[in-house]
C-alpha cells in the first residue's frame, strides 16, 4: 500500500472519529436538555397567579406549585398567559400541556379535560360595599347586580340567583373596580381571592359578606388523551407533599399549614 493511500485512509478514519465524537456530544446535549411543560394561566387571580407591579414574572401559589411539580418531573415550566375562558380550548387543541389557574374541578369541566388530584380546597364568597347592610346572604342577591369573572364557578353560581343581573368581566380586578364605582352591588368569587384583594389593597370601602358557599377543589387540568402526563403530575404532587415542598409553598402564600 502506498504512503499516499495510507495517509488518505488514515485521514478518513480520523474524520470519522471526529464526526462520531461530535455526534456523541450533540446526543449528550440533546439528552441533557430538559423537556418543556407549557402551562396556561390567567394571571389576574391573586394570590394564585398574578404579576407584581412592574414585573414580567408570574407569581402566586399556583405558579410556585406548578414549577415545583415541573422540577420534580424534570421539566422546564413555561407559563402561557391567556383568558380564563380560553384555557380549556387551548388545552384541547394542544397549544398548552396543562392548566394551573385556580381551576375548580367540576363535572362539566371533567367531561372535557382530566384533572390531577386536588391540591387546594376553596369556596365562594361575596364582596360588597362597607356601608351595605342589606346583603348578608347569597339569597339577598336576588334582583341585584353581581360582578363575576367570565368562565368561573362564581359566574355559574351567580346565574342561579333569581332575577340577578350578571355582569361578566375578564379579570377579578375589573369586577372589584366596578363594585367600588357602584356599578354592581356585589362581586362573587373564590374566598382567598376576595380576601387577598381586600388585604393587598387595604380597601376600607368594601367587605366580605355571607357564609362560604360550594366548597371546591382546585386541580391541574391536562388533556384527557395525555394519560402519561397525568400520571407524572399526580406522582409529582405526591412527592412534593411527602418531601415538605408543598407545605412550604402553602405557608408562604396563606400563612398557615395545609
Amino acid at each position: 500500500m502506498s504512503k499516499k493511500l495510507t495517509a488518505i485512509i488514515l485521514g478518513v478514519f480520523v474524520l470519522a472519529l471526529a464526526l462520531a465524537g461530535c455526534g456523541g456530544q450533540a446526543d449528550q446535549k440533546q439528552a441533557a436538555k430538559p423537556k418543556v411543560l407549557k402551562v396556561g394561566t390567567e394571571p389576574s387571580f391573586a394570590p394564585f397567579e398574578f404579576q407584581e407591579e412592574g414585573s414580567k414574572e408570574y407569581t402566586g401559589f399556583d405558579m410556585d406549585l406548578i414549577r415545583a411539580v415541573g422540577k420534580q418531573m424534570g421539566y422546564e415550566v413555561q407559563i402561557v398567559s391567556m383568558g380564563f375562558d380560553g384555557l380549556i380550548p387551548a388545552l384541547e387543541s394542544g397549544q398548552i400541556d396543562a392548566v394551573a389557574s385556580g381551576m375548580s374541578i367540576t363535572e362539566e369541566r371533567a367531561k372535557k379535560v382530566a384533572f390531577s388530584k386536588p391540591y387546594y380546597k376553596s369556596g365562594l364568597t361575596m364582596v360588597i360595599k362597607s356601608d351595605n347592610n342589606s346583603i348578608k346572604t347569597f339569597k339577598d342577591l336576588e334582583g341585584k347586580s353581581i360582578g363575576v369573572q367570565i368562565g368561573t364557578t362564581g359566574a355559574e353560581e351567580a346565574r342561579k340567583i333569581k332575577d340577578a343581573k350578571i355582569r361578566e368581566f375578564n379579570t377579578p380586578p375589573e369586577a372589584f373596580m366596578e363594585l367600588k364605582n357602584n356599578g354592581v352591588d356585589a362581586v362573587v368569587n373564590d374566598l382567598p381571592v376576595n380576601e387577598y384583594f381586600i388585604a393587598k389593597t387595604g380597601a376600607k370601602d368594601v367587605k366580605l359578606a355571607g357564609e362560604v358557599q360550594n366548597a371546591e377543589n382546585y386541580g391541574i387540568a391536562i388533556a384527557k388523551k395525555n394519560t402519561e402526563l397525568s400520571e407524572k403530575v399526580n406522582k409529582a404532587l405526591d412527592d412534593i407533599k411527602a418531601n415538605g415542598e408543598y407545605e412550604k409553598i402553602y405557608m408562604k402564600w396563606f400563612n398557615k399549614k395545609p
